[in-house]
């Protein structure tokens, strides 16, 4: 009788946990209708190979047909996108982009960025093979050398091992405000106005910086919208910046990066995946400066688990 009443119990519990469970759009940012939800700006770039990040993304992803209709299925679907200016305009559209399926593979994906634990692919541009990608301080000086694709232990800047990582900075206007993660880049959250994000892949000893294009940010978000602009006095802290894991099942693990004293840095990866996350999401790269390649391997690397680690 005592084994069927916790058996009962234990069976209620579980049903309670997963009906209280927060939908994946219930917190921010919320679906923007135009009147209604977050419409939020964060500026990114690619550093690779180099000591800053000077590359973007090419295309707006708002061109439309003879109709006016949206020829990117992703915008249609999602309604995250850039502008040709270092920026992600987010405001969703769907459920595919709220909530905790905030993403920034969704971005990523968007943009046909491929970025895995320890590999960066960036998008083909055709017969012009950079032509999917801008360089705001200009073109590479031997655009046909430059690499598209960036793997540790395959590619090297200058003849040195490099590291992939994403460094993200919750406020545009404090360059102390940042995180630093070594894995499961696609599931990092957008979630707050005002974020600056960094795909890295550099030398142990070079520093991550913030694109120049950062401290525009108030002036280029305003490009599609007049609503939930970044403020002019820095950005503004929304939706649950400790939770991390897709679904809020799981603890928050965030990357912070402590500049109290030499080399004290911690770093650490979100959490694994879950029922509620966003369609398969891929990676973003980044490219800035030349790098020596030798042989990519098509490696993906093992997202299924992450470290914390003291350096």
């Amino acid at each position: 009788m005592i084994v069927a009443f916790v058996l009962v119990l234990g069976l209620a519990l579980i049903v309670y946990a997963r009906s209280s469970r927060p939908a994946a759009d219930a917190s921010a940012p919320r679906i923007y209708t135009g009147q209604t939800g977050d419409h939020w700006h964060g500026a990114y770039g690619f550093q690779l190979c180099g000591d800053i990040a000077d590359v973007q993304l090419a295309g707006d992803l708002e061109q439309t047909d003879s109709n006016g209709n949206l020829v990117s299925r992703a915008m249609q679907t999602t309604g995250i996108h850039s502008h040709d200016d270092g920026v992600i305009h987010w405001h969703a559209w769907s459920s595919q982009a709220s909530g905790r399926r905030a993403q920034l593979g969704v971005f990523f994906d968007n943009y046909n960025v491929k970025l895995t634990n320890d590999k960066l692919e960036l998008p083909e541009g055709g017969d012009d093979r950079l032509a999917a990608l801008r360089f705001p301080n200009g073109p590479p000086d031997s655009p046909d050398d430059f690499p598209l694709v960036y793997e540790e232990g395959e590619t090297q800047c200058a003849g040195e091992d490099a590291e992939l990582k994403v460094v993200v900075w919750t406020d545009y206007t404090d360059p102390d405000s940042d995180s630093t993660y070594t894995s499961d880049f696609d599931e990092i959250r957008f979630d707050r106005n005002g974020l600056v994000v960094v795909v890295a892949f550099v030398p142990p000893d070079v520093d991550v910086v913030m694109p120049a294009w950062a401290a525009e940010l108030p002036s280029l978000g305003a490009i599609d919208s007049a609503t939930g602009q970044v403020p002019a006095g820095g950005s503004t802290p929304s939706g649950e910046p400790g939770d991390s894991t897709p679904d809020g099942s799981g603890p928050a693990t965030t990357a912070a990066t402590d500049d109290s004293g030499p080399g004290s840095t911690d770093v650490s990866v979100p959490t694994g995946s879950s029922d509620d996350t966003a369609a398969d999401t891929t990676e973003a790269a980044d490219t800035t400066g030349a790098a020596d390649t030798t042989g990519a391997a098509d490696t993906t690397a093992d997202t299924s688990s992450s470290a914390t680690t003291d350096g």
